[in-house]
């Protein structure tokens, strides 16, 4: 059963916000300054976006310096060994900071601190870390940071999962043209390579009068792409007494006026229907992109991956959704060299991959997550063989990518801009409806935010360039 928090307990988190304020102000004699970075998914992106709303409240501006600061906070990841590695290094690199500025406050959130071992080295190992709170609590930030201020102890909140859902927290959002929604929280999958469940905790989602206010919201003030997040979207709606489930939020989202896109992720093969292709299909709002991870084209490598779905069911999924999303793109994730993987069994990915004909991947080197069935399995192939594997795989995608781009010549798409090219001066940059990257030559910045047309006339293998048909679409 869910926790949702209520109206009154939010309130009061709110009040305690104003009491926090005036702690502050008195801690440093002006308005305060706080750097928050966020590693990891896109669900990480919108709680620190709801972190940062709660940090406005309790007095705080946003800095993007760190040597300006007066609070720096991280909001982990636990996905890979390679983000928490990151996180320690960057930890330890501010600890300068701390020694020159007592009043710095050092504060670290998000999955990784779900992990007792994680706890136990930072209180031992990183003294100078003055607040440590995980993914269940968040929202009682501004009782931590009171706690914190009146008691001059370091504060580690109780990690205690109680799956709370917590509504009406303001959010300062990162991006003027894309906005991040949350419609449920956690996951109930347990792939055994995965450390998600035990960092999120179990399913649980939004009411839709909840998310359908909130998405009113988003569109009335200005935002065209709009991403619906969870472990599992496909899930939604388990739980929740109310008729609804993720085909049917899809629509009634769809139905809201306004000139929008309605993008989703994460998506799992396990729960996804031909009811939710078919519905992606006849809503014009949504996007025609697709991601559904695969991970594996194997069925014995899935099986131990407890995905539970083969590679054949994957397949007539993904047939139907070509046969029904006219421009239909599709992209995945790919773990290579999965414990026990022989070159025969990835070889079998490399096959998937060719029939599918990705957009594009995310692929990975398997991480061994402490906690997980996955780092309890024989692992023999070297870590150098996988690599070899990993190139193999790149290769192959970096050709199918290239062939996309090149179809893609000459036609005119209607895309969202998102800003300024990362790669050239004088380019804006943004995406079309299957979520390809496009650059186009114009210092206009008016277009930021808004839907323009770009003719392709450069395809690239990652992205495409074009040129700026008009403005007016």
């Amino acid at each position: 059963m869910t926790n949702f928090i209520s109206n009154e307990q939010i309130e009061l988190q709110k009040n305690i916000a104003g009491e926090v304020s005036e702690l502050l102000l008195h801690r440093h004699g002006n308005t305060p300054k706080a750097f928050v970075h966020t590693y990891g998914c896109q669900g990480n992106v919108a709680d620190s976006e709801r972190i940062k709303g709660l940090l406005s409240l309790m007095g705080y501006e946003m800095t993007e310096e760190k040597e300006e600061a007066d609070l720096i906070l991280y909001n982990t990841c636990a996905i890979r060994e390679h983000a928490e590695d990151r996180v320690f290094g960057n930890v330890g690199a501010i600890k300068k900071l701390k020694q020159s500025n007592p009043n710095l406050i050092i504060a670290l959130c998000g999955c990784m601190m779900q992990q007792e071992h994680i706890r136990e080295k930072l209180y031992k190992s990183y003294p100078y870390v003055d607040i440590v709170f995980g993914t269940h609590n968040q929202y009682l930030i501004p009782e931590i940071f009171k706690k914190y201020l009146t008691r001059g102890k370091r504060v580690f909140s109780d990690m205690t999962e109680t799956n709370p859902v917590a509504e009406g927290i303001p959010a300062i959002r990162d991006n003027s043209a894309k906005a991040w929604l949350p419609i449920m929280y956690g996951c109930d999958n347990f792939c055994t390579y995965c450390v998600v469940p035990y960092v999120r905790g179990r399913e649980r989602s939004r009411k839709s009068a909840d998310i359908i206010r909130e998405f009113k919201q988003i569109v009335a003030e200005g935002y065209k792409d709009i991403t619906l997040l969870g472990q599992n979207v496909n899930s939604y709606g388990k739980g929740l007494d109310e008729d609804i489930n993720f085909s049917k939020l899809i629509r009634q989202l769809n139905d809201i006026p306004g000139d929008f896109t309605i993008r989703f992720m994460t998506s799992h093969p396990k729960d996804c229907t031909k009811e939710l292709i078919d519905t992606i299909a006849e809503c014009e709002k949504a996007s025609k992109h697709i991601h559904l991870p695969v991970q594996s084209g194997n069925n014995r490598v899935l099986k131990e991956m407890n995905r539970r779905y083969t590679r054949e069911k994957y397949l007539e999924l993904i047939n139907y959704a070509k046969e029904k999303i006219e421009g239909l793109s599709l992209t995945s994730d790919i773990i290579v060299g999965f414990p026990g993987e022989t070159y025969e069994e990835f070889s079998d990915t490399l096959s998937l991959i060719k029939e599918v004909g990705y957009t594009s991947l995310f692929t990975f080197i398997f991480s061994s997550r402490k906690g997980t069935k996955a780092s309890l399995m024989d692992d023999p192939v070297p870590y150098e063989e996988k690599n070899k594997w990993f190139k193999e795989l790149c290769d192959l995608q970096e050709s199918i990518a290239a062939n996309h781009s090149a179809e893609m010549k000459g036609k005119t798409y209607r895309v969202l801009c998102e800003g300024d090219s990362k790669t050239l001066d004088g380019y804006l940059a943004g995406r079309t409806d299957g979520n390809v990257i496009i650059e186009f030559p114009s210092d206009d910045k008016s277009l930021i935010g808004k839907f323009c047309r770009v003719k392709v006339t450069e395809p690239l293998n990652w992205l495409v360039r074009g040129e700026l048909i008009n403005d007016n679409h």
